[in-house]
Formats: structure tokens, sequence, C-alpha cells
């Protein structure tokens, strides 16, 4: 089972981020406040789960939220900065758009740079340890889908609308064959048969 907080003493914003792993479109962060005592059997984290569970929680998370928020960090910014920062900065964005100010920050993962003086704890797997940022994960998630849904109807040929940018086989093999789209991150090097991606800290 989910645990409901970290701590109890300040208010609480988990955060996680989708599309790190991508060959294409941009990185999406969420930061989310849940009430003390929300609950949910389904609540996990987002590649636990079917499409459709993802995106009924997400409904559940927005009637239900003290605060969410949403943001992203494009292609053209991923290649400037690198994915772990882009991954970063993505969060940050999301943070800044709470309508709620949070005390104190709960990351997924092992690694964050800190939001101006705000205190912040990062946890290995915490889309699967904790609700807030199972729920920030699912945001995420979703929100990155319906932004790759919406530019696969540009460029087709590379099958985003099912792919969502992820580097399977077929994304490769178009991506060598036609070469880069728009939303393409140029640093991420694409080569047969295999994915290396070049960057700093992973």
């Amino acid at each position: 089972m989910l645990l409901a907080r970290y701590q109890f003493d300040l208010i609480e914003a988990g955060c996680d981020e989708a599309g790190r792993g991508c060959l294409a479109g941009p990185v999406f962060a969420a930061a989310v406040i849940l009430p003390h005592n929300f609950k949910h059997k389904l609540l996990n984290d987002s590649k636990q789960l079917s499409e459709d569970v993802r995106y009924k929680l997400r409904k559940e998370i927005e009637k239900k939220a003290i605060a969410y928020a949403v943001a992203s960090v494009d292609n053209v910014e991923i290649d400037e900065i690198n994915i772990l920062n882009a991954s970063f900065l993505a969060m940050h964005r999301a943070i800044d758009k709470l309508h709620l100010k949070p005390e104190f920050l709960i990351i997924d993962g092992n690694r964050f740079n800190k939001y101006q003086d705000m205190p912040h704890h990062c946890i290995v797997e915490g889309d699967a340890k904790y609700l807030s940022i199972a729920a920030a994960s699912i945001l995420a998630k979703t929100y990155r889908d319906d932004y790759m849904k919406q530019i696969a109807e540009e460029h087709p040929e590379y099958n985003w609308h099912t792919n969502k940018g992820y580097p399977t086989i077929k994304h490769r093999n178009m991506v060598l064959e036609l070469g880069y789209t728009p939303y393409h991150r140029r640093t991420f090097t694409v080569t047969r048969p295999q994915l290396t991606i070049f960057e700093e800290g992973l």
C-alpha cells in the first residue's frame, strides 16, 4: 500500500516526470498536493497501470487534489541543457504553477536541483511508494501522451500515437530513414540496432 505522506509537519507536494527516455517531444512534469486522507485502491506508479486506468485516475486526482499543476520543457531546451536538467526544470515549472505553495517536496528518483529554499527529499521508485508522487506520475504521463497524440497527426510516419516518442524499433528505423522532425531531440543519437543517449549524469 502506498503511503500518504513522507512527513506530516509541512505542506507536502509530490513531483514526478514523464518522457525522459524519449527521442521526441517534451519532458512533462507534475506537482501534486493531496489531502491527508486521500485514498484510492488503484493509484500506483503510472507505468504499472493501463492507459484507461491512468485517465480515470487523472479525473479523480484533479477532482480531489488540494492543488496540482503540470508543466513541460520542450525538445529544443532539452538539447540545450540536457535531459536531466530539463526534467528538474519541468518539475520547477510545475511547482511554480501550484496555487498553494508547498513547504516540502518529495521527488521521484535520486537527484534533484533544489527549488528555491524549499526542503526536499528524493525517493527512488517514489511513484510506487507515495500517493502524491504516484499522482504526479499519472498527470505527467497522461498530459504528455495527449501532447504526443496531437503532434502525431503532423508526422504519422513516426507512429507517435502509439509509441509516444519512445525509442521503439520502428521509431528508430523511421528516424534513420527519414531523419529528424522539429520535435526530435538532436542530442539523442539513434544507431542501429541500439539507441545511445549522450547525456551527462545518466
